[in-house]
């Protein structure tokens, strides 16, 4: 079985653009929620975000042929700023891409639903202010809308074009869930050797009045207004919904070999992948934690490790008042008697919930752990819940010196998926 590393990462995050600025934001604590800048909600319930404010998106360089669709669609242009710094960290500059060969080179990337701009549907339903509400319930009864979307795949084909792949090609959107997959699927593929080299990870962006209204409609979101900073609050006794965030992140895999021979630095090593789904409602789990527990227990089966080996969980962590206490439950189940001993943290306290692209970014963030041996903390948990009762790395990051990590992901309607991933040591 070919082994998978990691050679490069790019990332955009509510919390920094750019590895270097997301690593010190998450030595840092440093939270990336803040009232909604993009449009005006102040005649909704939940008026916060964790939106990237240090991306200047006119200024990014695009395909003229694409410019004026990639103009429009924030989330395609985060992938693809984060894929231009994970090729450049992984081949140096100017990219070393071209002398592979493109047939071997896979682009799996997880991406949020095709999205409607806002003047366009105000101007096709024919009202000049319509409320979030009675927009959305516009959007879902005319079918003619379905001309006004911009692609999901949109952003991936850059992707794709710019690194010169001609190998692979696929675009996950099966929500929260999507991003960890992405890179699971990246891993098998050049594990079972289809590819060599892949770029694989998600971008999203749902920080818009159709998005944010339909969170609002479902009860999802937090309503901590006044908070900001302090809103996403995963594990908490207060916590009352997850911040709605945007972003992207993708990493280049590599088979071991390959990046031996070109003398690659290793940053990591997926171990494991294992992918699940409950098949019980379109937006619920399965009651109980079975699904979840079985993707993370697949993972660590594909990487030959015991539940013991886990080291740090980077966890789905919403922060809503059901998932906390499910995924803590799984973990129990899963780690038995040593749950007590291995930190959790959620990086989603820092950077909310990117939905789409939150698995490969939260991916970043524990590799980040395994690289530079500090755990992220999850800020804002300051009053413990009976039900939530791991070690949840509160407050501050942690040094320590994990070996093995586990990244899950747990999505609207049972989707389930967890990875494996190591140090880099002896790779």
């Amino acid at each position: 079985m070919r082994r998978v590393v990691v050679t490069g990462l790019g990332v955009v995050s509510p919390i920094g653009t750019g590895r270097p600025a997301f690593h010190a934001a998450l030595r840092e604590a440093r939270p990336g929620v803040d009232l909604i800048r993009g449009f005006d909600a102040s005649s909704f319930p939940t008026r916060i975000a964790a939106e990237v404010k240090d991306l200047d998106l006119a200024a990014v360089p695009l395909p003229a042929d694409l410019e004026p669709a990639l103009r429009r669609d924030r989330k395609s242009v985060f992938g693809v700023v984060a894929a231009r710094e994970a090729v450049r960290d992984a081949f140096g500059a100017p990219p070393l891409l071209a002398a592979l060969e493109p047939r071997r080179v896979a682009v799996i990337i997880a991406s949020g639903q095709e999205i409607f701009h806002l003047e366009d549907v105000v101007a096709h339903v024919g009202h000049a202010r319509i409320d979030g509400g009675a927009l959305l319930r516009a959007v879902l009864a005319d079918a003619p809308l379905r001309r006004l979307q911009i692609p999901s795949d949109l952003g991936a084909r850059v992707i794709a074009r710019e690194a010169g792949a001609a190998g692979l090609f696929a675009v996950n959107v099966s929500a929260c869930a999507a991003g960890t997959q992405a890179v699971g699927e990246a891993f098998r593929a050049i594990q079972d050797g289809a590819a060599d080299v892949a770029l694989a990870g998600g971008y999203d962006s749902m920080v818009n009045p159709l998005a944010v209204g339909g969170f609002c409609l479902l009860g999802a979101l937090s309503t901590a207004n006044d908070l900001r900073g302090g809103a996403s609050r995963p594990f908490d006794a207060r916590r009352d919904g997850f911040v709605i965030g945007e972003g992207a992140a993708v990493l280049v895999l590599e088979e071991i070999e390959h990046a031996r021979r070109r003398g690659a630095r290793v940053r990591a090593e997926i171990r494991g992948y294992g992918s699940t789904l409950d098949a019980y409602r379109v937006t619920d789990p399965s009651p109980g934690h079975a699904g979840a527990v079985a993707a993370m227990r697949a993972a660590l089966e594909d990487a030959g490790l015991a539940p013991a080996a886990v080291d740090y969980v980077n966890a789905h962590g919403t922060g809503t008042p059901k998932n906390d206490p499910a995924e803590t439950a799984a973990l129990h189940t899963l780690l038995g008697e040593g749950a007590g001993r291995v930190p959790v943290s959620s990086t989603k306290s820092q950077i909310g919930h990117l939905l789409g692209a939150a698995g490969a970014v939260e991916l970043v963030a524990t590799i980040f752990a395994l690289e530079e041996g500090l755990l992220p903390a999850t800020i804002n948990l300051t009053h413990p819940d009976p039900e939530c009762d791991l070690d949840y790395v509160p407050g501050t990051p942690r040094p320590a010196t994990p070996r093995i990590a586990l990244s899950s992901s747990f999505g609207f309607g049972g989707q389930n998926a967890a990875l494996v991933v190591a140090w880099s040591e002896g790779a």
